[in-house]
């Protein structure tokens, strides 16, 4: 930042006089923020076309070996690499003008890395950002935005969700209720509420093959996909619907129902929780996981990813429950808030678990 700036925000705030070397700081934090959106938007590319996934296979290679490798545009890898190298992420050698993705780097950035491949997330920078002018409009006018509205929305959470939820089933997350592995061994019925694509149950069916499972989600499209997979995987016990989780009317029907990062995209989040739990027997388990948060924005400052979780909430989660007519409660609601929904819904037994695997979502196992 130059001096005249720096003087002209000083003739600007004579109530509040500016410290040049924290304004000079600030201003290189906002530079280094630019940098790293773009990276991001980047590092979606490269997850999307491959490129991080071939680069990780090969050694040292030219920007046209690259491309050849991948089946793409040269130029167009070769521009991506100049971000990829200038933001420190891939290693060039001038000399023999080569590019390497260091192995170090490739264990965050490629699918064999997964749970752990962050180029996964990065793809919800550009996909929030292709409705931004929506949303800018609905700071001036209110509403929402529908969930059709977003291009790769399911895909890009079916992804994600396979890293966060559908990875760490069998090692971390039935584990966190005791006795419920044997459970579904022996042979119970379970539902997904906002099940998305139904990777979760798709697992779950192939490990349990004694237990039934049901999904249902609100879109169409991706009841559609699960159940091609359904087919594809030749499953017999399990079963997708299209409904909105509002309208289940079932009573006394499931052992165990879990919603994965689901109940504060609802329209109706109160209506949804008092129908979980009609549908759950009165010995069943409601597992549900959810961003964890804190009502109180001052108990989230310090989250890891609290400014992502926030900026995906505004441009997706609020957005979509208030073009429905719904409470808009975002992603970030806060546990406080999901305890105290819980219990207006019926449920009595609430434990609030968090889970080795995973530091952004609470697990809580709650029964009747």
């Amino acid at each position: 930042m130059t001096t005249n700036t720096l003087t002209q925000l000083n003739r600007q705030s004579d109530l509040q006089p500016v410290d040049e070397q924290i304004s000079a700081a600030f201003a290189e934090r906002l530079l280094n923020i630019l940098n790293s959106g773009a990276l991001a938007s980047m590092l979606s590319i490269g997850h999307r076309t491959g490129l991080l996934d071939t680069m990780a296979t090969l050694g040292a290679s030219t920007s046209k070996q690259i491309a050849e490798a991948a089946g793409l545009n040269e130029r167009y890898v070769r521009e991506w690499l100049g971000a990829m190298v200038t933001g420190r992420i891939v290693e060039y050698d001038s000399t023999r003008k080569t590019y390497i993705l260091p192995a170090e780097n490739a264990a965050f950035l490629t699918r064999s890395a997964s749970p752990n491949n962050l180029a996964t997330t990065m793809q919800f920078i550009p996909l929030v950002g292709a409705v931004e002018d929506a949303i800018v409009d609905c700071f001036y006018h209110g509403g929402g935005v529908p969930y059709s509205a977003y291009n790769r929305f399911h895909e890009v959470m079916a992804e994600d969700s396979a890293q966060t939820a559908v990875a760490a089933l069998e090692s971390y997350i039935l584990p966190a209720a005791p006795g419920l592995k044997e459970q579904l061994l022996r042979g119970i019925t379970v539902a997904d509420i906002g099940c998305g694509r139904g990777c979760a149950l798709l697992a779950l069916a192939s490990l349990f093959p004694n237990s039934h499972f049901v999904g249902y989600d609100l879109s169409n499209e991706t009841i559609d996909w699960a159940n091609t997979e359904v087919q594809r995987l030749g499953l017999g016990n399990i079963s997708f619907y299209a409904q909105d989780a509002a309208q289940i009317a079932k009573r006394d029907r499931y052992d165990l129902i879990f919603t994965f990062d689901a109940v504060h995209d609802q329209a109706q989040p109160d209506v949804v929780l008092q129908n979980i739990y009609r549908a759950l027997k009165p010995e069943g388990l409601y597992l549900m996981q959810d961003i964890r948060s804190s009502v109180h924005l001052e108990k989230n400052i310090d989250l890891p990813a609290a400014p992502l979780l926030y900026t995906i909430s505004c441009n997706h989660c609020t957005a979509v429950s208030l073009a429905a007519g719904g409470p808009g409660l975002g992603a970030m609601w806060g546990e406080e808030l999901a305890v105290d929904m819980l219990k207006a819904a019926g449920f009595t037994h609430i434990e609030v678990k968090q889970l080795e695997h995973d530091f952004q979502n609470n697990y809580y196992l709650i029964r009747k």
